[in-house]
Parts: C-alpha cells; sequence; structure tokens
C-alpha cells in the first residue's frame, strides 16, 4: 500500500502475520490491516477456550467496523467489545477476555488505542522505542521496584492483566496521537512476538531496509525460534 498521512511523507508498505507455535492447537490472536486510511489492530485472546477466540475476533471486528478514519470509533469499538465480551463470558460460564492495540489514520493524525499487554513500537532515526505500557502487574511492578523485571515474581504477574476487553469494569483504552515522520517503522504486536523476540533483534529487523512482508516473517520465524511459548502476531507499516 502507499497512502498519504497527515504528518507528511506516505505508508510505502505494510504487512500482517500471526503464528500459531507451540503451546496451542489454535491461533487465538486476531488481527486486521487495511489502507486508505490506514487501519491496523492486533488482539489477543486470554487462555485458549471459547471466550479467547470470541474476544480476539469480537474487538478486532468491531474496531475495523467503528474506527476506519475516525479515533472516536477507537473507543466505541472497546465499549461496545466489553460489554458483548463480558456478556458471552458470564452467559457460556467461560474466561472471555483479550487485548487490544490498534492504529487508526484519521484526518488530524494517527491515533492509537490501547488496551492490555499487547504493543506498539515504533523506529526512529535509529532508536527504537516502545510507545505504550502495559496494562498488568508485572508492569507496574518493575515501574515501582517491587521486584526485579527478570524475576519468577515478575513472570508471573505478567499474567495478572490490569485492563483488558471484558473486565466486568469495563476500564477505558488509553488514547493517543502518534506522530509519524517519513522513514519511521511502526511495529504492532502481541506479546507472543514481544516476550520472545529480544529488543536488539526487534530493533535490528525494524531498522533493516527489508520490505515490511519480509520484516514480518523474520520476526514470527523468531519467535518461533525461541520457543513458540505463545501465538505471534506481527503488522509492520513503514514510512516513506
Amino acid at each position: 500500500m502507499a497512502d498519504s498521512h497527515p504528518d507528511g511523507g506516505t505508508v510505502l508498505s505494510a504487512a500482517a502475520g500471526s503464528g500459531v507455535g507451540n503451546r496451542y492447537q489454535a491461533n487465538f490472536d486476531a488481527f486486521s490491516l487495511s489502507s486508505d486510511p490506514l487501519l491496523a489492530v492486533v488482539a489477543d485472546g486470554m487462555g485458549d477456550g471459547p471466550g479467547s477466540a470470541m474476544a480476539g475476533r469480537t474487538a478486532v471486528d468491531l474496531v475495523v467496523e467503528r474506527a476506519r478514519g475516525r479515533k472516536e470509533g477507537l473507543v466505541e469499538a472497546v465499549a461496545e467489545a466489553h460489554r458483548l465480551v463480558f456478556d458471552f463470558g458470564r452467559d457460556n460460564g467461560v474466561l472471555a477476555g483479550c487485548t487490544v492495540t490498534a492504529l487508526a489514520e484519521c484526518p488530524d493524525g494517527f491515533w492509537l488505542a490501547q488496551i492490555g499487554d499487547s504493543r506498539l513500537y515504533r523506529w526512529r532515526g535509529g532508536l527504537l522505542e516502545l510507545l505504550t505500557t502495559d496494562h498488568t502487574m508485572a508492569w507496574l511492578g518493575a515501574v515501582h521496584g517491587w521486584y526485579p523485571f527478570d524475576s519468577a515474581e515478575a513472570r508471573a504477574a505478567r499474567y495478572h492483566l490490569t485492563r483488558f476487553v471484558g473486565h466486568f469494569e469495563a476500564p477505558e483504552p488509553d488514547l493517543l496521537r502518534v506522530g509519524v515522520r517519513s522513514g519511521d517503522v511502526l511495529l504492532l504486536c502481541t506479546d507472543g512476538v514481544a516476550e520472545q523476540v529480544p529488543y536488539r533483534r526487534l530493533a535490528e529487523v525494524l531498522g533493516s531496509d527489508a520490505p515490511a512482508e519480509d520484516a514480518v516473517r523474520a520476526l514470527l520465524d523468531d519467535a518461533e525460534a525461541a520457543g513458540g511459548r505463545d501465538n505471534a502476531t506481527a503488522i509492520v507499516v513503514r514510512s516513506a
């Protein structure tokens, strides 16, 4: 794809992909990527049951339906997903929930909605930055010094989400404007990529001149080579 955007330059290329890995027999991640305007979204279901599959697919479909070119649609989609996913879990007696990271190109720039621990990274000028916050107890513990980030306590706390789609309190997503300049590379990914592919490798792949399709494939291959302990999904967007 090649589209102009409000911050200057063009979206040179974008690609998406997902892998099952070795932990689950099915893929409980969901994603969508479309252009004109750009809309990219990844979701990661909680667990491996019907509530996981329903939550991820429902959240992604609602973002696609409501958020094309509208930042308000991002918030509306998450709110509706909360209601449908919570009702599904309650009515069927199952765990139902998912994360969502969604990036929408709007008339006044790129807007991001974030809930859970899927992520958005931006490569710019030799620096890879994480633009999102993980809504987990592990993140809070690392920030506030409750335990070392690589400790057993931190590993366990990564599975304790403080915000997710389907939460009974229907927490709001983070909503922020993301600046995009010529030469930027964006990565939306689930924790199957973020937790298995080291920061330096992410920077190496995104900082290369490889097409978006090749970057996605490299990241998924790296996640698989690291053990494939989770479903893994990546969307890479290159700006020219």
